[in-house]
């Protein structure tokens, strides 16, 4: 979240034009930024960690209120609830374009909303239960993108051409310029099903982080695997089967790491930068994505930027810390929520 935050302010574009004539550090940063198409960056990642923590977090939650003595019932009322706010977020944040009202399907919280839900339903199955599952959505997506046929969108890996732009022009009326399409939610619902599962390993298994990394080796090997054989190229915008299997090896190699470095080794001391995000990621992903996008960065940016002319800072440097002077104001409002107690839920 602290990322997407920064990357809201408009920070990565003005560091990526800020260094053109550094090549090095023009490449580490172009992996700021997805990828126009057959190919994966570290920034294609954000999105399915943001679904695959979901599940983890799930993981926790479920298993405490079980243990509580909630029923089944009770927790598919909050879950229900919590997805049909995640809907609604997820719709309103792309509710307004330019002076008109649209609807539209391709945001984060859209997705999660199904994901979640289709997580929490087959959250009590067996660990195979599940994987047979998550292996059905990928076939899934794989059958409707080949063997659908539908005239002009019978292209299942190129741009504007296969059925996922498809269902959005039955959906929506409309494809996306970018890419994206909807019907993402569905191999995506396997990176929070495998975050539920990678949870209760967490919580109830042993030799975690070994299993962790095998299963991540493991998604590698198929995901890399059916690019480098040409028979499903790695294809974020679309989510492809050898995307969401790639991204999910990173996923549970993040989640290793993460484990190791926190609860193995203790390192807890310096987290509460980011804790402090974390324990409001909605409110301040929707403020950014809805505030900060359409009036309160450039508020911030053009007071910051003419006090900083005053200096004669140059103009690549003022945009820079225009950017991070943004990103502060945001910080600030999650830490003064934390300082109050003051956290927003669904």
């Amino acid at each position: 979240m602290v990322l997407l935050a920064m990357e809201s302010t408009g920070l990565y574009g003005h560091l990526f034009d800020a260094t053109k004539d550094q090549h090095l550090l023009n490449n580490i940063l172009l992996q700021f930024f997805h990828h126009p198409w057959n190919g994966l960056r570290f920034w294609d990642l954000i999105q399915p960690s943001f679904m695959f923590m979901a599940g983890v977090a799930m993981a926790f939650s479920l298993t405490k209120q079980y243990a509580q003595g909630i029923t089944w019932n009770q927790s598919f009322k909050k879950v229900l609830k919590r997805c049909l706010w995640l809907f609604f977020w997820g719709v309103l944040d792309y509710a307004v374009r330019g002076t008109k009202l649209s609807f539209e399907l391709w945001d984060v919280l859209t997705q999660l909303s199904f994901t979640t839900l289709i997580a929490f339903l087959i959250f009590r199955w067996s660990a195979v239960a599940q994987m047979i599952t998550c292996i059905g959505l990928l076939l899934l997506t794989e059958l409707l993108y080949r063997f659908t046929n539908v005239p002009g969108f019978n292209q299942p890996f190129v741009d504007q051409h296969n059925f996922g732009n498809y269902v959005d022009l039955l959906l929506m009326n409309k494809i996306n310029k970018g890419g994206w399409v909807a019907i993402n939610c569905i191999p995506t619902a396997v990176h929070t099903i495998a975050g539920a599962m990678a949870g209760k390993l967490l919580i109830n298994g042993n030799k975690k982080i070994q299993r962790l990394l095998t299963w991540a080796g493991i998604c590698f090997v198929l995901g890399y695997g059916l690019d480098y054989a040409h028979i499903t190229p790695i294809i974020k915008r679309i989510a492809t089967s050898s995307f969401t299997l790639a991204s999910l090896g990173w996923c549970l190699c993040f989640l290793s790491v993460s484990y190791w470095w926190v609860d193995i080794k203790n390192h807890r001391k310096h987290l509460q930068f980011f804790t402090i995000v974390g324990m409001n990621s909605i409110f301040i992903y929707l403020f950014f994505e809805i505030v900060g996008d359409r009036w309160f960065t450039e508020y911030i940016t053009i007071i910051s930027s003419n006090l900083l002319s005053y200096i004669h800072t140059p103009e690549a440097f003022a945009l820079i810390l225009s950017s991070l002077s943004v990103f502060a104001v945001e910080w600030y409002l999650c830490y003064f929520l934390y300082k109050h107690k003051i956290f927003f839920k669904l």
